[in-house]
């Protein structure tokens, strides 16, 4: 691939190492030069969030945006209903329709962080897969669109072969799959003009089924681009943990969590994570990823501080590493540190920076905490406080909120 691109969402994808693999790499750069490419990826309505396992593809979603570029969201709620079958021995336990539309909501939500929906020319929408497959006749199906398909050639794709050959069943309800996938490429070009299919590089061939039925039936061309197969440096797939898939949704796995997930990345690893799940200049993420020794630990404290605010937002990620800083360094949350407790009625009424540092016992009055601000002398989570005025609100007290006057002095306030 020694196409270089002109439009910008083409050059982050091969910078940060996205690209894996492309259909037609200049006819794509051309068509993202001359307008609003809509693009899709789509997501299985299987559970109420997704894991980081997608967090790469929701990241190219977000650079689409980012690049002035369409994103379709498509929840796959019509196939949710007879489960993707693509590289599983098991066959999926199967939902029912208000099961299904719960988990859209839930991923709905926890997408919201990445990209912004609306009705605007590069606005993203979230599309169900069901407004078209749920309504399908069998036999019009068939003559319309079956007919396109060469059963040889569905043979000959990677998915379908490695199963044969390793003489595991393959039902006609998974060889089906890639019909109905190719079939929602074409009514997304239908109804909604999308130029581009993303995923990973094991959708490959659904990409290229979708591309050749949208040129034979509605005489479009389309394009197609795939990620690679994230796995670890040590091999492992990405976006599991010891204890589990890890959710993006703060309701299934807590932001500390989430964030420990990320600080916990092996050295090797770190450069090429933040490329992929963090905005930072490529510059940075290659200086911090070649970072060596004790180091590379600072480079990992950042990864995780950018994904984390990227997901949760930055007062989480900020708690999270106050947390993390507190319990390593003392073995426990703020052993030696003044404690002092805030009720939430307290902070319903209103409650500033500067009250709270008077209230820690950080500051005598009023003044001396506005001249502690002024002077840069005020931190809260080690990060400078600006604002005498700032309001201090219920989510930054999710974990203990560390407060420091000067270097020596600090204190502990959590929520009672």
């Amino acid at each position: 691939m020694t196409h270089h691109p002109k439009s910008d969402f083409l050059h982050v994808m091969q910078t940060r190492g996205y690209l894996a693999d492309c259909t037609d790499l200049e006819g794509l750069d051309a068509a993202l030069m001359a307008g609003v490419v809509p693009g899709y990826i789509g997501f299985d309505a299987t559970a109420k969030s997704l894991h980081v396992g997608s967090l790469i593809q929701i990241m190219m979603m977000r650079w689409l945006q980012k690049t002035g570029h369409k994103p379709l969201v498509l929840m796959g709620g019509g196939t949710t209903k007879v489960g993707d079958p693509s590289f599983r021995a098991d066959e999926r336990p199967l939902l029912t329709t208000d099961q299904i539309n719960d988990n859209i909501s839930g991923i709905k939500q926890a997408f919201s962080s990445y990209v912004s929906f609306g009705d605007g020319a590069s606005d993203a929408m979230m599309l169900n897969n069901d407004e078209w497959l749920g309504g399908l006749n069998y036999l019009e199906f068939l003559r319309d669109i079956g007919r396109h398909f060469s059963v040889n050639r569905m043979l000959s794709f990677e998915s379908v072969k490695s199963r044969i050959d390793r003489e595991q069943s393959l039902s006609f309800l998974e060889f089906n799959y890639m019909i109905l996938q190719a079939y929602d490429f074409m009514e997304l070009n239908r109804r909604y003009g999308c130029l581009l299919q993303m995923g990973g590089s094991d959708q490959w061939g659904n990409i290229v089924n979708g591309i050749d039925l949208t040129r034979r039936v509605l005489d479009h061309q389309v394009f197609g681009l795939t990620s690679p197969l994230l796995t670890t440096s040590d091999g492992k797939k990405m976006g599991k943990s010891q204890d589990g898939a890890v959710w993006l949704s703060p309701d299934m796995r807590a932001p500390y969590d989430f964030w420990q997930f990320w600080r916990n990345t092996t050295d090797a690893d770190v450069g090429r994570f933040l490329k992929l799940y963090t905005e930072l200049s490529i510059e940075e993420c290659d200086r911090l990823g070649a970072l060596g020794g004790q180091e590379i630990n600072d480079a990992k404290i950042i990864l995780a501080n950018q994904v984390t605010t990227l997901a949760h937002g930055a007062a989480a990620s900020v708690t999270a590493a106050a947390t993390a800083h507190e319990v390593f360094k003392k073995g426990g949350i703020g052993d030696d540190l003044p404690t002092f407790n805030i009720s939430k009625s307290e902070l319903d009424t209103g409650i500033t920076i500067a009250q709270l540092l008077i209230k820690s016992g950080l500051a005598a009055s009023g003044k001396e905490a506005k001249r502690l601000i002024a002077e840069n002398g005020a931190r809260m989570n080690d990060t400078l406080v600006h604002d005498s005025g700032q309001m201090v609100t219920i989510d930054m007290l999710a974990h203990p909120l560390k407060l420091s006057a000067g270097k020596k002095r600090h204190a502990l306030v959590q929520l009672k």
